[in-house]
């Protein structure tokens, strides 16, 4: 079994046994048809990850990997909000009239600020520091820009992530205020997993270990039945992870530039219906 999964089934038994029932509630999200979206939640879940142990990726299910490496590089290499920047369609139903999510996610990344050593963005600012101030507790970034939220299409779930490098290893933290646990628990750790492994890659450290802090995670009623299933599925072993070591420059990365080799996973779930 791949640790990977191992933390999502033990997350959703959590939730459904002793998480909050929202059922009757007054709830923000709506099914397509219109009804209320409920769910079980649980306050506050912290997952840690050894990098140099394994790979995170769920194997219960088949995770489309080049595609959340894809927006992962279209959030921090291209610090972009336009969705034809994409190769997937994943964000479509977000977009406003002129093709962008507003100013969210890679917009605010894009944002340079005046430091004492020059005018960086956030991205640019956490490479000058893993290369030249590793001992710094002040790397960090963070999009939750309150400023900005009423031009966001959508508030952003993963907001925030602090570094910190022990030795010659580089450590994260990924704050997510909310996160839908089928939809997308799998395919944010296997995301920022990259990124560490990318970060570690170009400032000469190796990848240490990656904390996830959900503050609201969450299984919606109507995925409870496919969550179910999941959970009783066959688990294999992690894949590794193979980054092309050619790379020294981060905004060099392709999608192409990684591989998981000997994945192997359960197959495809179910059509998953998405709340909005």
């Amino acid at each position: 079994m791949s640790y990977a999964d191992k933390v999502f089934i033990d997350n959703c038994k959590y939730i459904l046994d002793k998480g909050h029932d929202q059922t009757g509630e007054d709830v923000r999200p709506r099914w397509e048809d219109g009804t209320p979206a409920y769910t079980k939640k649980a306050f506050a879940l912290v997952n840690r990850y050894d990098l140099a142990s394994e790979f995170p990726i769920i194997t219960l299910r088949q995770q489309n990997f080049k595609a959340a490496v894809d927006e992962l590089l279209w959030i921090w290499q291209k610090k972009s909000n336009r969705i034809s920047d994409l190769n997937s369609h994943i964000w479509d139903q977000w977009a406003d009239e002129e093709g962008t999510i507003g100013k969210a996610y890679g917009y605010q990344l894009a944002q340079k600020h005046q430091y004492s050593e020059g005018l960086f963005d956030q991205v640019d600012r956490v490479i000058f520091d893993l290369k030249h101030n590793p001992s710094s507790r002040r790397i960090i970034t963070n999009i939750y820009n309150h400023a900005d939220l009423h031009a966001m299409q959508l508030y952003p779930c993963a907001y925030s992530m602090t570094f910190n490098v022990s030795g010659n290893k580089l450590n994260a933290i990924l704050n997510q205020r909310s996160q839908d646990m089928l939809v997308a628990n799998g395919w944010n750790v296997m995301q920022y997993a990259v990124l560490v492994h990318m970060l570690a890659q170009v400032s000469g450290l190796v990848p240490g270990e990656f904390v996830h802090m959900i503050a609201d995670a969450h299984i919606y009623d109507r995925h409870i039945p496919l969550v179910e299933e999941l959970m009783n599925r066959q688990s294999f072993q992690a894949p590794v992870l193979k980054i092309d070591q050619n790379v020294k420059n981060f905004y060099d990365f392709t999608v192409d530039s990684f591989e998981l080799a000997g994945y192997q996973n359960s197959g495809k779930i179910g059509k998953i219906p998405v709340a909005i």
